[in-house]
């Protein structure tokens, strides 16, 4: 091209041309980013920042990993696209390595291009599977920003979209802001799961379909479940007939420091939504396993949906590569080595050390600080607040993920100890500069 490459007429292009989500586009001012490796990246001045967000919680194999980029470029040197109707090699090792690490009544992969139409389609099948209608989901969830995923979500974000019908929502259990008075883990579960009875039963269980949950909201504040929550919802669907979903979009594929964060828990849905971690996001795929019964239906019955792109060939030799490097490279083992050695505990010390944080919570490498301003009342710490403490963290050269008031804290699985112990270090010095200010 003619003209030099810079951060700023990076910047510039973008302002003047691109429409970004999930924002008023006047008040953007976007990061300039202009490479990356592992789990660093750079814009084009050379300045560096360690990437603690792995982008939208995706780059679970880290930025650029060699192995899986050639993949891609064997891939597209080969054959670039294909229609989803026919049979394509890397369309069949991809399922073929995505079920096996499924729980083994799952026979099948829907692929789809995200993690949003992977819900779509995983509700479609259990409406279409069952012959009813209403969809249970959490008050505290994401599960996309598409017709039916983004009504089946439970944050604010839902309510000028609530287009698509038969939705329903339950709380979930959050100790930390319980709905359910509770004192206690046991006490947060029982009354969750007599909640999301009572739900039901009003509800009416023969016009239910299923209860869509994911395995560890993530978007919502990465609450990691009560023991036995889990089992107790796939009890009470079994008692009434009713399938159950579990988003894994976000928590799959090494996130929890395991393959599957179902793994932790003592549940075998009946439908398992992926995206992000399955490749990396380094080419868009998400998709649905599915179980023998379900998968068998379709059998003799016609399924209507799909997408042009579902199996995208590029997207297939990916998610092979991933998941043969995460397998090969011990990923997933440092995801849990790292997150039960490292980061938990680190970050449990910034929160017993501040009084500004209210709570850290997570498991592997998928965890959050929520920040109070008042620990008695729990006050959320304010928005503005927030963005000062991301721009303050941003300019010591560490990119976070911010969400309402709290901090997740989402690397990499392949970061290693020296990287954590830096991002605790800037931690411990942007928040400490803080909590004076804004703590009572």
């Amino acid at each position: 091209m003619s003209t030099p490459v810079s951060n700023d007429y990076v910047y510039a292009l973008d302002r003047e041309f691109v429409f970004h989500s999930w924002s008023t586009q006047g008040a953007l001012n976007p990061l300039v980013i202009a490479g990356g490796q592992g789990c660093t990246l750079w814009d084009y001045e050379g300045r560096e920042y360690l990437d603690f967000s792995s982008q939208l919680v995706n780059t679970n194999i880290g930025h650029q990993h060699p192995k899986v980029i050639a993949a891609i470029v064997e891939q597209a040197s080969n054959l670039v696209t294909v229609a989803p109707a026919t049979a394509n090699l890397m369309r069949g090792e991809a399922a073929k390595r995505i079920l096996a690490r499924a729980p083994s009544h799952f026979s099948k992969v829907f692929f789809t291009n995200a993690g949003a139409d992977a819900n779509e389609n995983a509700m479609r099948m259990a409406r279409l599977f069952t012959g009813r209608d209403k969809i249970l989901s959490a008050y505290r969830s994401y599960h996309g920003s598409t017709g039916a995923a983004i009504v089946a979500t439970g944050d604010p974000r839902r309510v000028p979209n609530e287009f698509a019908r038969g939705h329903v929502h339950f709380f979930n259990p959050y100790l930390f802001r319980t709905e359910f008075h509770a004192t206690n883990e046991q006490e947060e579960c029982e009354r969750a799961l007599q909640h999301l009875r009572r739900v039901i039963e009003c509800e009416g269980p023969a016009a239910i379909a299923a209860i869509l949950l994911e395995s560890v909201p993530g978007t919502a504040g990465i609450l990691v479940p009560p023991k036995g929550y889990l089992a107790g919802v796939r009890a009470l669907a079994d008692e009434y007939g009713i399938l159950v979903i579990l988003d894994e979009v976000m928590a799959g594929f090494g996130r929890t420091g395991s393959w599957l964060a179902l793994d932790h828990f003592d549940i075998v849905p009946d439908l398992i939504c992926f995206a992000k971690g399955v490749n990396s996001g380094y080419v868009p795929a998400g998709g649905v396993m599915i179980s023998k019964p379900i998968a068998e239906y379709f059998d003799d019955h016609f399924f209507p949906g799909g997408l042009t792109y579902s199996g995208h060939p590029l997207a297939m030799a990916a998610i092979v590569a991933t998941l043969d490097v995460m397998a090969e490279e011990g990923i997933v083992d440092n995801a849990r080595q790292i997150g039960h050695e490292v980061l938990g505990p680190g970050l449990r010390a910034l929160a017993a050390k501040y009084p500004l944080i209210g709570e850290a919570r997570g498991i592997g490498l998928f965890w959050a600080l929520e920040f109070i301003s008042d620990r008695r009342l729990k006050t959320p710490l304010a928005a503005p607040v927030m963005g000062q403490m991301k721009a303050a963290f941003q300019a010591r050269g560490l990119l976070t993920f911010i969400v309402e008031n709290r901090l997740h804290v989402v690397p990499p699985c392949i970061v290693n100890a020296a990287q954590v112990e830096e991002a605790l270090g800037i931690f411990d010095e942007v928040i400490g500069e803080y909590w004076g200010r804004y703590s009572r």
